[in-house]
């Protein structure tokens, strides 16, 4: 009676990490965002006042980066919670996986777009578009990984579905 429960204890812890690792995630950009970006863009407007005038721009751009990075958080619990429940093949599933590839895919326009402006504008700090390099080059790997397990998911579904109707 006792292995069960510790079985399901341990099915669930796998998640659980991840989880907890999303709402981290997910609480430290809300602090960044919060906190560091206000103190971090009066820094810069201090230390480089030539550049002012992209300092609300560039804090508005990075506002609106958010939206779809707090949708894809949400996204990747939902997929977690499906895994919780042994639905990880499911219809659901892949309609998660989609919609962190829509939110990456467009995390990384938007962040091109930002770059394109600031150098358009001669806007251009190195360690911004360093950093903005980094955001979008990090938002391709996780829009292709996405989207590659999603059409796993769904290669996986017909498969079941086959089975499914074979038996």
């Amino acid at each position: 009676m006792m292995k069960p429960k510790f079985k399901e204890i341990a099915e669930q812890g796998k998640t659980l990490m991840l989880k907890v690792a999303i709402f981290l995630i997910g609480f430290t950009v809300v602090g960044l965002c919060a906190f560091w970006l206000p103190w971090i863009g009066n820094v810069l407007h201090e230390m480089y006042p030539e550049f002012g005038y992209v300092k609300y721009p560039l804090l508005i751009g990075i506002y609106i980066t958010t939206i779809p990075f707090f949708v894809a958080l949400y996204s990747g619990l939902k997929l977690l919670s499906n895994i919780d429940r042994n639905e990880a093949f499911s219809e659901s599933s892949v309609e998660s996986l989609k919609y962190i590839t829509i939110c990456a895919s467009t995390i990384t326009l938007l962040y091109v777009f930002g770059i394109i402006i600031l150098i358009t504008v001669n806007a251009g700090n190195p360690g911004i578009l360093l950093l903005g390099a980094v955001i979008t080059f990090a938002s391709i790997v996780i829009a292709v990984f996405a989207a590659v397990l999603q059409r796993l998911f769904k290669s996986a579904m017909a498969l079941k579905t086959e089975n499914d109707l074979t038996v």
